[in-house]
């Protein structure tokens, strides 16, 4: 134990020696000579380069964000783009507000332009659909941004883009970690500034996002809010340049800031993260509420209901986007829509219903963007109940929450002139297409030896029934860790670990078909509420 203690205590002088920032220096120096226990945890290696990059909590040693890691991890991402015949392209870098952001932003614009790419850094903090864009408008080799998304303030990351502005996949990310762990030492990796900044990126988003609209009503008063993230003005721009004038933000929120203040956790899906807007939605009389998370690429609505207000799930946007999409395309000979595997499954029914191609894929957008054939062909909308939407696949190839808050706008603006509402326009499609109720249930642990083994007993021992319906089971492996239960009545139970926290995540369905709505709601929560009791002793080793 003593000599794994002097081993942690060694990397970390040596961590300190090769570091390019002072202060994470003089940070990680008072861990050694405090001989503190946080210094195994912080020098028990870099942060993994997974799905779309990486994302840690901002302190100074190898397992966080701070500068050394990311020009480390920039040296590799320029190696591994030069071995795969990209040297001296173009690479867009941008960054949301959090802390450490300009820093790390200007690190990686600084390692690219020393490996000899063409930089383009975006000229202030903006959101990641912008980003996104500008690699595909500027057809990059590659796209950085400098964002954690919604994780809690803290946390920092590094998002990277490949050309097409679409996310890397396996091997590519093995491949890429692989190089990041074979650079030398941050204090030798050369760097300059001799970058050049893409004034335009803002503006050339904007003006194709003004283009989104189907209908030409615009008769809408919106509550807004960007949760203290970097979305705020763009959208109000967006939609204002789309034909919505009558924008109300929540002025507490209105403005970036890292910490985050008026919320516990930056995310709309989390309960209480959107009671200031619908307040000020209610003190408006606005027709729709928008959360964008801070850096814009998720959105989620809210809507009048009964007096009140209610945030729609992902699932609910998702199907009524879609049909939007599909109602008002002009050509739909080789169209496809998709989602992922933890969806609700009326997307499906509706892709049917207009004779579209539909797909299913593995969880995350780096999947939904490859649907169908593997390259997205024909993609016109992809959606994930996570509040990701997808509205145009040809400008961005990600999800993007202002394009979403813009096509949500249109098609309440025009129910709102046929005199409908969202809430109509679902209802009218449970009737259609059956009744869909979801839920979810998380199962947090201490130990995280504990989800493989819950998972290898669930395989050992798969469930016959649950809530007194005889059900199937498959195994996804190898594809991805995930069981999948099926049974009649559209039961399904999607059981997987979660790929960013100590959890086991199921994802639950039921389906009635309607013949009188408020019968068949009440009859889908029964089943859903049975379900999840069922679910959760399963998973607990009841």
């Amino acid at each position: 134990m003593e000599t794994s203690r002097t081993d942690v205590r060694a990397a970390a002088r040596r961590w300190i020696a090769e570091d390019v920032d002072p202060r994470a220096q003089a940070e990680l120096q008072q861990l050694v000579d405090a001989d503190s226990p946080e210094l195994a945890d912080r020098m028990s290696g870099m942060p993994r380069f997974g799905t779309a990059g990486l994302r840690a909590a901002v302190r100074a040693g190898a397992n966080g964000m701070n500068r050394a890691v990311v020009v480390r991890t920039t040296a590799g991402v320029a190696e591994w783009l030069s071995a795969h015949g990209h040297g001296g392209g173009v690479v867009v870098v941008g960054r949301d507000a959090r802390h450490g952001s300009a820093d790390f932003a200007a690190d990686t614009a600084g390692v690219l332009a020393a490996a000899g790419f063409d930089v383009r850094v975006l000229p202030e903090a903006l959101p990641t659909p912008v980003l996104a864009h500008a690699v595909r408008a500027l057809d990059a080799v590659a796209g950085i941004q400098i964002t954690a998304s919604h994780n809690p303030p803290q946390d920092n990351g590094y998002k990277l883009y490949l050309r097409g502005g679409i996310h890397l996949v396996d091997p590519t990310d093995s491949e890429i970690e692989a190089a990041v762990a074979a650079t030398p030492a941050a204090n030798s990796v050369p760097r300059t500034e001799n970058w050049s900044i893409h004034e335009s990126a803002l503006e050339d988003y904007l003006a194709r996002v003004a283009t989104l609209p189907r209908g030409s009503a615009r008769e809408l008063r919106i509550a807004a809010t960007a949760l203290h993230g970097v979305g705020a003005q763009p959208l109000r721009e967006a939609l204002h340049r789309a034909g919505f004038e009558d924008v109300h933000l929540v002025a507490s929120q209105a403005d970036p800031d890292p910490d985050f203040p008026t919320v516990g956790f930056p995310n709309p899906e989390e309960p209480g993260t959107t009671d200031a807007l619908l307040a000020l939605a209610a003190e408006v009389g606005a027709d729709l509420a928008v959360a964008l998370d801070p850096d814009a690429d998720r959105c989620a609505l809210g809507v009048p209901v009964d007096g009140g207000w209610r945030m729609l799930r992902g699932d609910e946007t998702g199907v009524l986007l879609a049909r939007h999409i599909l109602s008002t395309l002009d050509d739909k000979a080789d169209a496809l829509v998709a989602t992922t595997i933890v969806s609700a499954t009326m997307l499906r029914s509706i892709a049917a219903e207009f004779g579209v191609r539909y797909d299913e894929t593995l969880t995350g957008f780096k999947w939904l963007v490859r649907a169908g054939d593997g390259a997205g062909t024909g993609l016109v909308y992809a959606y994930e109940e996570a509040l990701g939407h997808c509205v145009d696949p040809d400008f961005v190839r990600d999800k993007d929450g202002i394009s979403t808050a813009v096509l949500a706008s249109d098609l309440a603006a025009t129910l709102k002139a046929a005199g409908r509402s969202l809430p109509e326009l679902l209802d009218e499609l449970s009737t259609a297409h059956g009744l869909h109720e979801t839920g979810q249930i998380s199962v947090r642990v201490s130990d995280l030896a504990e989800i493989p083994r819950t998972m290898r007993r669930l395989r050992a021992r798969p469930p016959a029934e649950l809530a007194e319906t005889p059900v199937d089971v498959e195994d996804l492996l190898p594809r991805t860790d995930a069981l999948v239960i099926t049974g009649a009545g559209g039961l399904r139970v999607v059981i997987r670990p979660s790929g960013t926290e100590p959890k086991l995540k199921c994802y639950l369905q039921v389906v009635e078909q309607v013949d009188e709505l408020p019968a068949a709601k009440r009859r889908a929560a029964d089943r859903l509420a049975a379900l999840e009791r069922a679910v959760s002793e399963l998973v607990r080793g009841g």
